[in-house]
């Protein structure tokens, strides 16, 4: 990985000597923060006292330069370090943040320079197309034969119209049956690159959707138990969030029994064991279902159809059940086995 990393040091600065003059030189290493942070043009411009406009026109003048050395052969480093990065975008389906490319060639957590590198060399490469960052895409880079900056954002956009036209999260392979891709991990790779979408649990949908991208715990909890498919106890849940791979999962376990309080959608089944409402469960007591089950069925049931009847939607012991039935209030023994209302 080291070796990596010289040779892409090695093409940045094969490529900057192709700038004589120092001004230029230093326009595009504050533009792309090459020795540090990015500065815009207004910066530059009161550095070097000439007009932000005048730095976007020589910016664009230096990187056409660039580009057409590129093309020419005339950056002989340049075509080692598009080696590396092709091979490594090949690998993660031809397309890739900057973030996410850089850590991967680099083979650690890349800093904000070494990333900034990385678009620079995507910029004036002829073999490599870049994505800018903005509100709807992540700085990306791709495989200038994959497609141009347009046709690029073109198929981003179209998973993106996939996936709100579905009205819920997808698998890879359900997006692949709706679009015409080689395999489903170059979907990944352009999904990935959409501000407007997230992932989690092998799910894709709208960054939007608590389902993908739970931003509080109230939402982690719904996530635990949907993924689940079962009632849980509440410090179940909180290690399940703290093993997940949710960005923030260090909570509190009291924190999550407050929550699993206050939501509606989850109801309480049992001793600290929850479920959620679109399973069927109702909140209320032991009693309070007994008196459903009778209202529903409309005449008198036996002790144990009773039993299995609350069994069904609550997770208590069966003497909990017979003591609830003991209620003189709400219940009335009829015969020796059964109950029914009390008038």
């Amino acid at each position: 990985m080291e070796q990596n990393a010289e040779v892409i040091a090695n093409a940045i600065n094969g490529s900057l000597k192709i700038i004589e003059q120092d001004r230029e030189k230093e326009i595009i290493s504050r533009r792309f923060g090459l020795n540090g942070q990015k500065e815009t043009l207004e910066q530059i411009g009161d550095m070097l006292s000439i007009t932000r406009e005048r730095v976007r026109q020589l910016e664009k003048a230096i990187l056409i330069r660039l580009r057409v050395c590129s093309e020419e052969g005339e950056i002989p480093e340049l075509a080692a370090a598009e080696k590396v990065i092709i091979r490594n975008l090949t690998e993660t389906g031809r397309i890739a943040r900057v973030s996410t490319l850089a850590d991967k060639i680099y083979g650690r957590t890349t800093t904000a320079s070494e990333r900034s590198g990385l678009a620079f060399i995507g910029n004036i490469s002829a073999s490599l197309t870049t994505i800018d960052e903005n509100d709807n895409y992540y700085a990306s880079i791709g495989i200038a034969e994959y497609g141009s900056t347009s046709e690029v954002k073109k198929k981003v956009d179209e998973v993106v119209s996939v996936i709100k036209k579905n009205k819920k999260p997808m698998t890879l392979d359900e997006l692949d049956g709706k679009l015409d891709y080689e395999h489903p991990s170059h979907i990944e790779a352009v999904a990935s690159i959409s501000k407007q979408l997230a992932s989690l649990n092998g799910l894709w949908g709208l960054a939007k959707w608590p389902t993908v991208n739970p931003k509080n715990i109230r939402d982690k909890i719904f996530v635990v138990l949907e993924t689940k498919k079962e009632p849980m106890h509440f410090a179940d849940i909180a290690k399940a969030i703290s093993e997940s791979d949710f960005k923030r999962k260090n909570v509190t376990i009291q924190a999550i029994h407050n929550e699993l309080i206050k939501d509606e959608r989850f109801v309480l089944i049992g001793r600290g064991i929850y479920a959620l409402d679109s399973w069927g469960y109702k909140k209320g007591t032991v009693s309070d279902i007994i008196k459903n089950i009778l209202e529903k069925a409309g005449k008198p049931l036996t002790r144990e159809e009773i039993v299995r009847e609350v069994l069904h939607s609550r997770k208590v012991k069966e003497t909990t059940i017979l003591l609830n039935l003991q209620n003189k209030k709400y219940f009335v023994k009829v015969g020796k086995n059964s109950y029914k209302l009390a008038a």
